[in-house]
């Protein structure tokens, strides 16, 4: 449990700030005022990369900002996943699997018969990034049901004021993969109907009249970028919120042994219906991403 820096009593509102400020690293700009712990402030001289040091220096560092702890979970789970499977790809056997085998080759037939129920074409991309997507999705989510007070305990004792480890409660990560995913939409729709027929797709549809093509290219660029920013924000949207149930049911703990009591039966309770909800929006994030595909290779969407 964390307490307001300046005041030994617990602080509801700085615990909260606290749990959802990310590890940042960023651009102060010219003259910006700047305080440092002791309340004594003085102005930038030039711009300078730093370290924030509170929500409103990672905020004035705009676009300059990267969230160190979301990229370091995210790439790292990234590893954890494509060192796992290839280690039990490289032992798989004949005979009787052992139980990690058999896992894992239950979640690859698993996706393997979705995109097989779902994308009607040949790609052999499509199963192989369904796969990755679902297990690294599943698995950043998977973070949200570590204890909140844990790692950020951790990380203050090795002189870390601020850190998250949930990467899908990062905008910034979950609008990445959502731009990844339409990248591959823009390519596919281009490389399958080609230049003319990728423009004719949004500009004589629905209406397939000249006089209507500001009107048709108007609602397919809003349908078309509307897919990506559906994609992440679903998946934010979600996880945030399950995020800030955890943090706020931690809260109780602070407000005596009866209410920290119920606070942890609400808490296990809540992990286990998370275990749903962590699953279930790894699976909707990989089945959107099939779907969008298989959009982009219709030749008469």
């Amino acid at each position: 449990m964390a307490a307001k820096p300046d005041n030994t009593e617990f602080d509801t509102t700085y615990y909260i700030q606290h749990h959802l400020q990310n590890l940042t690293f960023g651009k102060l700009p010219e003259s910006y005022a700047r305080q440092d712990s002791a309340g004594y402030g003085h102005v930038m001289e030039r711009e300078t990369w730093t370290w924030a040091r509170n929500s409103e220096e990672a905020a004035a560092m705009g676009f300059n900002a990267v969230h160190v702890d979301s990229l370091a979970w995210s790439f790292g789970l990234g590893v954890v996943f494509c060192l796992l499977f290839g280690w039990v790809a490289r032992r798989a056997t004949a005979g009787v699997p052992g139980a990690l085998q058999n896992f894992i080759e239950m979640i690859v037939e698993f996706v393997d018969r979705n995109v097989k129920d779902m994308f009607a074409f040949h790609n052999p991309l499509v199963a192989p990034l369904a796969l990755t997507l679902f297990v690294w999705v599943f698995l950043m989510n998977l973070m949200d049901l570590v204890p909140v007070d844990l790692v950020p305990a951790i990380m203050a004792a090795l002189g870390v004021e601020y850190h998250k480890i949930v990467p899908s409660t990062n905008p910034n990560i979950t609008l990445g993969l959502a731009l990844g995913v339409f990248v591959l939409m823009i390519y596919y729709s281009i490389k399958i109907k080609g230049l003319v027929g990728f423009t004719k797709e949004l500009t004589l549809h629905p209406f397939n009249h000249p006089l209507f093509i500001p009107v048709n290219l108007f609602m397919e660029l809003v349908s078309l970028l509307a897919r990506p920013f559906s994609l992440g924000l679903r998946l934010f949207g979600n996880m945030y919120a399950g995020e800030m149930i955890f943090i706020l049911i931690s809260v109780m703990y602070a407000a005596g042994w009866a209410l920290g009591l119920f606070g942890g039966l609400l808490q296990i309770g809540w992990a286990i219906f998370h275990i749903l909800v962590i699953t279930l929006q790894a699976f909707i994030f990989m089945v959107l991403t099939v779907v969008y595909l298989s959009m982009a290779h219709e030749h008469d969407h």
